[in-house]
């Protein structure tokens, strides 16, 4: 068979992985999806913003042999499919949370397990502890490749009465973002919603959903505020942490050189500071954001948030390790770190 031009940009532009040439030179661009806002490089949802400033670094430090390109607001994979899609080889990379995950497996709702972590230096301090190697390794063997450790507090925004204590949430229709936080919902008396949160915006409009539980800087991204009277924030504390890592195909990097490899882990890690010092800053810009727009703002105390990790250890910790001997052991080991 004859393979003439149109053949081989038919098949460049079919795989994940995309080659686009200049003048007989291969550049290997990869496909980086997310379900947030798009933005630029300085504006909009630090998420979007550390994709592009990943395709960004990778781009300049293997001088134009790897490039990224950017596909927000789910538009090239819908949401809940990008983790299978990665294991699959069809995308490239995803900045997703890992427990969206949880229903392909369910070992990964480890990243959102209401209570668990309660800071940003506890979360992000599993990369170099038992729990962190754990975790790589489970992921490796699932397909996927963490290129990126981020993690996020979260806060409730809710239209009619404020989510403050687990008894709050009694007889409120609520979205949890976990499987978890939504056993610890309905212990507390609520019914709960299992929707990804760029849908929480038309669900709370609605009236079927009467609060959200998210990161602070989806909170801000969907426009929550506009819907909003109440803001229960996750500045100083929390019990709602999630990790959203930018994650890659393994059989998509296993494929790549090792140069290129090594410039994709390098940029991943040097871009956690910035994830890290962005997350915390939309903590405090989300109170702002929500009082700005008449919304009555609260914080948790280190007692409320006992409170939940209490529920929540009776609740879902127990379920969650009884699932498989590897859920046991990532929960132990997380506790302890």
């Amino acid at each position: 068979m004859l393979f003439n031009r149109r053949h081989v940009l038919a098949g460049a532009i079919a795989a994940p992985a995309i080659l686009r040439f200049d003048l007989g030179h291969a550049a290997t661009r990869l496909k980086i999806s997310h379900q947030f806002p798009g933005g630029t490089l300085e504006e909009g949802d630090f998420r979007d913003r550390m994709t592009r400033l990943f395709a960004d670094q990778i781009s300049k430090r293997s001088g134009g042999e790897l490039g990224g390109d950017i596909y927000p607001n789910s538009s090239l994979v819908k949401v809940n499919a990008q983790f299978s899609a990665m294991r699959k080889g069809a995308l490239d990379l995803s900045l997703v949370p890992l427990s969206y995950a949880g229903g392909e497996v369910p070992e990964t709702n480890i990243g959102l397990m209401p209570g668990l972590v309660s800071s940003y230096d506890q979360g992000l301090g599993w990369k170099k502890k038992p729990i962190g190697a754990e975790l790589t390794n489970f992921l490796a063997d699932k397909g996927i490749v963490i290129v990126s450790w981020i993690w996020q507090a979260g806060g409730v925004a809710s239209r009619s009465q404020p989510l403050i204590t687990p008894s709050d949430a009694k007889g409120m229709k609520v979205r949890g973002g976990s499987r978890e936080m939504d056993m610890v919902l309905q212990a507390a008396g609520a019914a709960v919603l299992s929707l990804p949160s760029n849908e929480i915006y038309a669900a709370m409009q609605t009236g079927a959903c009467d609060a959200g539980i998210t990161s602070s800087t989806s909170l801000i991204s969907f426009r929550l505020e506009e819907i909003s009277k109440h803001l229960t924030t996750g500045r100083g504390q929390s019990y709602w942490f999630m990790f959203e890592p930018l994650m890659m195909s393994k059989s998509i990097f296993d494929a790549m050189p090792k140069n290129h490899q090594d410039i994709i882990m390098s940029v991943g890690a040097d871009l956690e500071d910035f994830g890290r010092k962005a997350a915390m800053a939309d903590d405090v810009k989300v109170a702002e954001v929500y009082a700005k727009a008449g919304a009555k703002v609260y914080d948790l105390d280190a007692a409320t948030v006992g409170l939940w990790r209490d529920l929540a250890r009776e609740a879902t910790w127990k379920d969650y390790a009884g699932r498989s001997a590897t859920a046991a052991k990532l929960l132990k080991m997380a506790e302890e770190a």
